[in-house]
């Protein structure tokens, strides 16, 4: 039997792959790749592949990630409760715990024709920005919509009106390969109804945004700022096209403006944060950060609601509970990649850089020495996302700033583990509104400064399509 080497080789000639390509040639998985994690990486495959705790965890520490996990993956009810610490859910919110948008820890979808809510898909809302609001964008990164606020919740608690309905609708896109195969993509068509506050606001802004995956998310915490920055500068000091930037964004702990990591837009400096607001948008939950439903003026009934804040003040989500969270979601390991040494998934990451993917896809770095938890510090990941805000073009556009990032820009999702989305999700829906119903739709969604690649792999023919998702699919 031939060896690795020159079977590749020979697979490589038949994908059309040249000597003279600009792109490297890999013949061979590199030391380490396969551990996308680092000392954190897992082995597990299956539904639960990304629910497990960080490799390099002692047990000694596993206990808060276990007590977290019950608090994150549980559903909280409506006050007054017998169930004093998981009680004050809504008067408005769209799910009852965390799972019910990142089920399994995984990825959430767009609504279903016949789904009664929306569920792991959120609305965010915000009215165009004027002079006027300068404070308010320099603190929330938008202007809220007036009478529905920044978030449309379509569920709320006995007494409290929902604000109303979420549907989605799809017409058809065709795309052409060179070779004169069409793929259908769907392009979303976002009907809000059954409006119980009055109209909004004429200029209203609308964001679908699904719910992400919740692996990794410590060890981008923990990657170095100076490491982004360095990608933006690289980019810049290319002039190929691609172009990214930082978004700087508030933080409310330290009530200034720092680098922006989380989020589709990367609106949200630091897991915490993160987890802050998601608790008050997503369920109506308070904290020592947030402490207040988010309820606009218009919603008396929400205001006047019952919540669980204890007699002392203690808010709904306590500073354990708070910490507890936060600790399960930064140890939430990757699992391990598959296939890397196979033929076909090294000629696929031959193409993905053919293509130019790892230009905005940034594949390695080395976390910091001061990591927030010690499991996360100095390790080597692969998380395949610069972390930066970048043009995709029209077609992605939802047209709504959030602090730097325009109307047009993402942040880079890191695209470990999404060859398991199916085992864990139970579907294979991508990008921010969950249109692309599999991986090759996704990579022809991209636009903007992302056109050259995706013209790159319209140029590719079937098998060569075939190894690039595979690659895609072993990470």
């Amino acid at each position: 039997m031939p060896s690795l080497p020159l079977r590749l080789s020979a697979l490589l000639l038949a994908l059309g792959l040249s000597a003279c390509d600009d792109a490297p040639k890999f013949t061979q998985a590199e030391p380490g790749e396969a551990r996308s994690g680092g000392g954190t990486t897992v082995r597990k495959t299956d539904q639960n592949a990304f629910s497990l705790p960080s490799a390099n965890l002692p047990p000694s520490r596993r206990v808060d990630f276990s007590v977290g996990n019950s608090f994150f993956r549980n559903p909280w009810v409506i006050a007054p409760s017998t169930t004093t610490a998981r009680d004050g859910l809504g008067p408005l919110f769209n799910t009852n715990a965390c799972q019910g948008c990142h089920i399994k820890d995984g990825r959430g979808h767009p609504p279903a024709p016949d789904a009664r809510n929306a569920v792991s898909m959120l609305i965010r809302l915000s009215i165009p920005d004027t002079p006027a609001y300068a404070n308010v964008i320099e603190q929330q990164g938008v202007v809220p919509e007036p009478v529905y606020g920044g978030q449309f919740q379509d569920m709320a608690v006995p007494g409290v009106t929902p604000e109303g309905k979420v549907r989605v609708d799809y017409s058809p896109v065709m795309v052409r390969f060179k070779d004169g195969t069409e793929v259908e993509l769907r392009k979303p068509s976002l009907n809000i109804t059954q409006l119980n506050y009055g109209p909004m606001h004429p200029d209203t802004r609308f964001s679908a945004r699904v719910a992400p995956a919740m692996i990794g998310l410590g060890l981008l915490e923990a990657i170095p700022e100076e490491a982004i920055l360095a990608n933006a500068d690289a980019q810049a000091k290319a002039k190929n096209g691609i172009a990214g930037r930082p978004n700087r964004v508030w933080d409310d702990m330290q009530q200034k403006t720092v680098l922006g990591r989380f989020g589709w837009k990367a609106g949200q400096p630091n897991l915490n944060q993160q987890n802050v607001h998601a608790f008050s948008g997503d369920m109506g939950l308070t904290t020592h950060l947030r402490p207040f439903d988010d309820c606009t003026d218009a919603q008396t009934a929400c205001k006047q609601a019952p919540n669980g804040n204890g007699p002392d003040g203690e808010p709904e989500v306590s500073d354990n509970i708070l910490r507890l969270v936060l600790f399960y979601t930064r140890n939430l390991a990757v699992p391990a990649r598959r296939d890397v040494s196979t033929p076909q998934v090294l000629a696929g990451k031959t193409l993905f850089y053919q293509a130019g993917c790892q230009s905005c896809h940034t594949p390695k770095y080395t976390t910091a020495a001061d990591a927030a938890e010690a499991e996360l510090a100095n390790q080597v990941i692969r998380p395949y996302s610069d972390l930066l805000l970048h043009d995709m073009g029209d077609g992605l556009a939802d047209n709504r700033t959030e602090f730097q990032a325009g109307g047009r820009d993402w942040r880079t999702p890191p695209l470990w583990g999404i060859g398991l989305t199916q085992a864990v999700s139970g579907h294979t829906q991508f990008l921010h509104d969950g249109r692309a119903r599999n991986l090759l739709e996704a990579v022809l969604w991209h636009g903007g400064e992302a056109k050259a690649a995706q013209q790159q792999v319209l140029s590719f023919n079937a098998e060569q399509r075939a190894a690039l998702l595979a690659f895609l699919n072993s990470l």
